[in-house]
């Protein structure tokens, strides 16, 4: 179907501007395109524009007449998307645009991910921006670059370049809630070196052995949901295969970006020729356990061998060994909950990565926390693991939480907003992925006052995202009302 229906959904003015999004190749890190996109949209509109060293873009629309002394809004989204794919599928995220299409209720994209997530916020902020009919206080649209990696945009910000008090994040993914903290968060890299061993047995044949068919999703907004962790399941299958039919690996790959629950791995591996139907067997086996132990969270679950070319190397018995054990020892998902929000994540692990390549093991996770001793006690349980594994670890990209202010001010606000035009209240949340209004926070010398809302996007960081339709008009229509209002 012709990407461009999404043309004819309501609000045109914010799908017009998500579709043109889509047609630009934005992955963290590769945001050049689309902040020449972002600095050329703002000057066509004759605002002032301007950009910082991050690449961070910033456009500044002037209050409407009878709001020249109202507080001046911040409306801020991140322009960097989530590049995951399904495995059969040949998308260039580098330079391919997105495929949309219109399932029912929904906007979806073609076996990868849509990127609505923060594209929609991004979208919403356009339209307000090019919208001169529409009455509201000085406005700052900051678009940051490089969210889903380290949130460097935010982290670069430089002092000044903000003057904003209020700020409205555009990234929350569930409409009729309204979030007013969140977690932090902190990069374990593990690394594992080795001389790889090049003495294969004659009498071995190798298999490689694919898991594929997992949901995956958002590490932060979805850890609760149990879903499988490809990493987690294949070292368990790989442990016995190792234990009890003399296999060796030869490589390893599961998981993608750190900020994804891992939902495919492959290995290969050598294996005695005359045990290859009982590998063939054992992996059948695995794959009905993995459907039982999942059943009702993963309807997909797919493991698969298939013969393949002998590798000329092997990683280290020792090796393997230590890897297997770490990562099946390895905490993984929800580690505490919040005790004055029940049901919010308070601290979790999502061990995203497992990667060979020549004379090195690369293992990613990632550690979120609402609290910086949690955060540093499941970073330093994480280490000691390693360590005993006799891998290098090291810590990078942390980022602090963003604290709840009781007596917000914009808050209460939003909420009588949101009651009178919907006659119920919203719900007000904290959430355990992490946005970037503590970094900004930190980042501004004056207090802000910040409230985070959005429209329904379900599936994020997986090809099945989505984002439901009537959920984006009635959020724009909702941040119309909170300009306008904000007086």
């Amino acid at each position: 179907m012709d990407t461009t229906e999404i043309l004819q959904l309501t609000p045109q003015s914010v799908w017009k501007h998500f579709h043109s999004i889509t047609q630009i190749p934005r992955p963290t890190g590769q945001m050049e395109e689309m902040t020449r996109f972002m600095t050329s949209f703002g000057k066509a509109l004759h605002l002032e524009t301007k950009q910082d060293k991050a690449g961070n873009v910033l456009i500044r629309k002037p209050a409407t007449k009878g709001y020249e002394r109202a507080k001046t809004i911040i409306l801020q989204s991140h322009m960097d998307m989530v590049p995951q794919k399904n495995a059969d599928t040949a998308h260039d995220f580098a330079k391919d645009p997105i495929r949309t299409y219109v399932d029912g209720e929904w906007v979806k994209a073609r076996s990868t991910t849509l990127g609505a997530d923060n594209g929609i916020g991004c979208a919403m902020m356009m339209a307000v921006l090019e919208d001169e009919t529409l009455n509201h206080p000085a406005l700052e649209a900051f678009f940051t670059v490089d969210e889903e990696v380290g949130m460097d945009g935010a982290n670069a910000l430089e002092k000044g370049f903000l003057e904003g008090s209020l700020m409205l994040n555009l990234d929350t993914e569930e409409e009729g809630e309204l979030c007013i903290g969140c977690a932090g968060g902190r990069d374990v890299n593990v690394s594992f070196r080795f001389k790889p061993d090049h003495d294969i047995d004659k009498g071995d044949v190798a298999f490689r052995i694919g898991l594929s068919g997992l949901k995956g999703g958002h590490s932060g907004m979805q850890i609760h949901l149990g879903r499988a962790n490809a990493n987690k399941l294949m070292n368990r299958f790989l442990k016995e295969l190792v234990r009890n039919y003399e296999a060796r690996i030869a490589s390893i790959q599961g998981g993608s970006l750190r900020n994804a629950i891992p939902r495919e791995s492959f290995v290969v591996v050598t294996i005695p020729e005359q045990l290859s139907d009982d590998l063939l067997d054992l992996v059948e086996e695995y794959e009905e356990l993995f459907r039982n132990d999942f059943a009702g969270i993963e309807e997909g679950v797919s493991l698969k061998a298939e013969r393949t070319e002998l590798p000329k190397t092997l990683i280290p018995e020792e090796i393997q060994d230590d890897l297997i054990n770490a990562v099946e020892g390895c905490p993984n998902g929800v580690i505490s909950y919040l005790a004055d929000f029940p049901g919010v994540v308070e601290s979790s692990l999502n061990l995203a990565l497992v990667e060979s390549s020549d004379g090195r093991i690369d293992v990613k996770l990632l550690v979120r926390s609402s609290s910086e001793s949690r955060k540093d006690w499941v970073c330093s349980s994480v280490e000691s693991l390693f360590l005993l594994a006799g891998a290098k670890v090291e810590f990078d990209g942390d980022y602090p939480g963003w604290q709840p202010n009781a007596h917000s001010k914009l808050l209460n606000a939003m909420e009588r907003i949101y009651l009178e035009k919907y006659d119920r209240r919203p719900k007000v949340m904290v959430i355990h992925a992490g946005l970037e209004c503590g970094i900004i926070q930190s980042n501004v010398e004056h207090k802000l006052d910040i409230v985070s809302f959005g429209p329904t996007i379900t599936g994020a960081h997986s090809p099945d995202e989505a984002a439901k339709i009537d959920t984006v008009a009635r959020t724009y229509d909702y941040l119309v009302s909170i300009l306008e209002q904000l007086k």
